[in-house]
C-alpha cells in the first residue's frame, strides 16, 4: 500500500471528512514521526510497532569490486520494531 492507496481508504471509510482533509491528516502523522525520529527520538505506536533510530559506527569496509579497503563513515538508520499485535497477526494467532 502507498501513501495515496491510504489516503484514499481512510478518505472511502469516512464520508464526512474531505478528501483534502484526510490528505492532510495522512501527512501530518507522516511529517510527526520523520521530524521525531530526525531529532533521534523513539515513536511507538502500541500494536504496531516503535520506529527508532540506530546509530553505525564507522568502520572500514571493502569495494566489493576490486577488494580495496574503503572508510565508511558514521551513520544513523531507521530501525522498526513489530508490535506483538502485528506480528501475532502475520503469523496468524
Amino acid at each position: 500500500m502507498i501513501r495515496s492507496e491510504l489516503i484514499q481508504k481512510v478518505a472511502d471509510e469516512n464520508p464526512h471528512l474531505y478528501q483534502r482533509d484526510v490528505e492532510r491528516i495522512v501527512n501530518t502523522i507522516f511529517e510527526e514521526i520523520i521530524g521525531a525520529m530526525a531529532d533521534g527520538d523513539r515513536v511507538e505506536l502500541r500494536g504496531f510497532g516503535a520506529f527508532s533510530v540506530k546509530k553505525r559506527d564507522a568502520r572500514v569496509g571493502r569495494n566489493p569490486r576490486t577488494g580495496d579497503a574503503v572508510d565508511v563513515e558514521e551513520k544513523h538508520v531507521p530501525f522498526f520494531k513489530t508490535g506483538k499485535l502485528l506480528r501475532d497477526r502475520l503469523n496468524g494467532k
